[in-house]
């Protein structure tokens, strides 16, 4: 399901969408060789948004932004009524479009994390989906590209015949790569976040029920506390105060943002 519908989260964006909706719009942009930059947002990356103006910007010109976290779509649900059962998470978003690009015969590409990550996660796809083309898996350079490397990058993944492009570089810079490279590669261009390690088993998950009580973020935290801390214990608090001062119509948030004034070119 997708209504086309876009509902205001605190500035940010999301569209009304199930996995079934997602995935199809994903496939269908793949069979028909056009951009659509997705993301699946949760309180962190939609916290981007509401904190710079320019990241608001680009998140609200991607193609699909879709509920990654349980909190994201229970506000859904309260503001707007949205009847959502269920988020769309970004790891299952991504088994579920790799199964449907193997019966489909849709060559993907890997692009992201560390060439450890990526070893992982080759076999995994192997394992679970023998058929899939998988016609590129590139690490990330962990730095802001030159505008040649983005070119040279676009064309690598364009000459590869891919018709999806998976891109694991971490919110933000996943959804500045979705926003900077759309025009570039006509293909759907899926941020899926920490989709890459999990696959791989560098990463654990949360248990179903931490999942679907919206605790994954306290499991996330107790596996990497150190870089999670900030992401976590700053931004989930907020997220709470600026959520309720929408719900009570003490303040509106605007959707627009800022155009950004130059790229950040990461990669």
């Amino acid at each position: 399901m997708i209504r086309g519908a876009k509902v205001n989260i605190l500035g940010v964006l999301i569209d009304v969408a199930d996995y079934e909706g997602a995935v199809e719009h994903i496939i269908s942009a793949a069979k028909e060789g056009r951009s659509a930059a997705v993301s699946a947002l949760a309180v962190h990356g939609l916290m981007t948004g509401v904190l710079d103006h320019e990241q608001k910007y680009r998140l609200n010109h991607l193609s699909l932004v879709v509920p990654d976290g349980q909190p994201v779509r229970w506000a859904m649900n309260l503001l707007h009524g949205a009847g959502l059962k269920d988020r769309v998470y970004g790891p299952n978003l991504t088994k579920l479009v790799c199964a449907r690009a193997e019966k489909e015969g849709l060559p993907v590409y890997f692009y992201g994390s560390t060439a450890v990550v990526l070893e992982g996660l080759q076999r995994r796809v192997r394992k679970l989906w023998p058929k899939l083309n998988v016609v590129g898996l590139e690490p990330s350079k962990f730095r802001r590209l030159f505008p040649p490397e983005k070119e040279e990058l676009a064309e690598r993944i364009r000459s590869s015949g891919a018709r999806i492009v998976f891109v694991g570089l971490g919110c933000p810079r996943q959804e500045v790569f979705g926003f900077e490279f759309q025009e570039a590669l006509p293909m759907p261009i899926l941020c899926v976040g920490a989709a890459f390690p999990f696959l791989a088993g560098e990463l654990p998950q949360a248990p179903s029920w931490m999942q679907s009580t919206g605790l994954e973020w306290f499991f996330r935290l107790s596996v990497e506390p150190r870089r999670l801390f900030g992401r976590y214990v700053v931004l989930n608090p907020a997220y709470l105060m600026l959520l309720l001062l929408q719900a009570t119509g003490l303040r509106s948030f605007d959707t627009s943002g800022i155009a950004p004034q130059s790229e950040l070119l990461y990669g």
